[in-house]
């Protein structure tokens, strides 16, 4: 039966963290970053969960690094697009720059479609590492039952990790208080602390949605045919696609739009 999924605007606000924690319980993985997932293959891995047995497991590479590799994966993908008739380009040359705005909103359209057949309720019978197995290549993706030990040591680097130790603190008191006899005022204010610290988790993930649909306003504007190759946009984009949040970055985009302006006032003057 074709599905065609609306997406609707609240879709891409699901957060960073939020993609990941969902990847990583669904298919037992260890992902910390968004950028890990460029390859395609956990992309090709939920939608074997979602529709068990539809996808050939055997094609897909999880330890692709090259492009081409990864390249390979977005084929398998698109061709169980085309099987399950969902109307949904893939931007395979800008996911496979492991762009982490363009692989966001991929996978961000990608759980707003799982959620939709399925409810959001997971396939208890569906076994992610026995399925990254088929095909007789014994894979070790990054985050196999292998490695779950470093699970909880590699998100206390994520950041807004804090927010939910925080909560998991809190409450490891209010069930500790709560073995006492006469602990009823600490329960009382330990689940004051736990529902203070819930709202400022919400507050903060609203504020950093916000900004982050800004930020992809501002990229979108960016790529337009009408800007892309404007001085401006491709300084703004110097920004937007910088490694980390360096000075550097804003520097390097300033002297590019001076040499930008500075070349194009030349080129005026020497015009006989």
């Amino acid at each position: 039966m074709a599905t065609n999924i609306g997406m609707m605007d609240s879709a891409y606000f699901v957060g960073r963290n939020e993609i990941l924690t969902w990847i990583n319980n669904r298919l037992q993985l260890n992902l910390s970053r968004i950028e890990e997932a460029a390859s395609g293959a956990v992309q090709c891995q939920m939608m074997d969960m979602t529709y068990p047995g539809v996808v050939p497991m055997h094609k897909v590479n999880f330890d692709a690094k090259t492009e081409y590799d990864m390249i390979q994966n977005y084929k398998v993908l698109q061709d169980v697009f085309n099987k399950l008739k969902i109307e949904k380009h893939i931007e395979v040359n800008r996911l496979v720059k492991g762009r982490p705005l363009d692989n966001l909103e991929f996978l961000q359209w990608l759980k707003r479609y799982c959620d939709s057949v399925n409810g959001g309720i997971m396939n208890e019978n569906y076994n992610p590492v026995e399925r990254r197995s088929k095909g007789g290549k014994e894979r070790n993706p990054k985050g196999s039952q292998k490695n779950s030990k470093s699970l909880q040591s590699n998100n206390m680097h994520n950041p807004g990790y804090g927010d939910t130790v925080g909560l998991k603190t809190t409450a490891r008191k209010i069930s500790a208080a709560a073995g006492g006899a006469d602990s009823s005022g600490e329960v009382q204010a330990l689940s004051k602390e736990i529902t203070d610290l819930k709202l400022s988790v919400d507050l903060l993930e609203k504020e950093r949605d916000f900004y982050f649909a800004k930020l992809r306003d501002i990229e979108i504007l960016c790529q337009g045919p009408e800007l892309e190759n404007l001085p401006m946009a491709i300084a703004v984009k110097k920004i937007l696609y910088a490694a980390d949040a360096k000075e550097s970055a804003l520097a390097e985009a300033q002297d590019y739009l001076f040499e930008a302006m500075n070349g194009g006032e030349n080129e005026t003057e020497n015009e006989p």
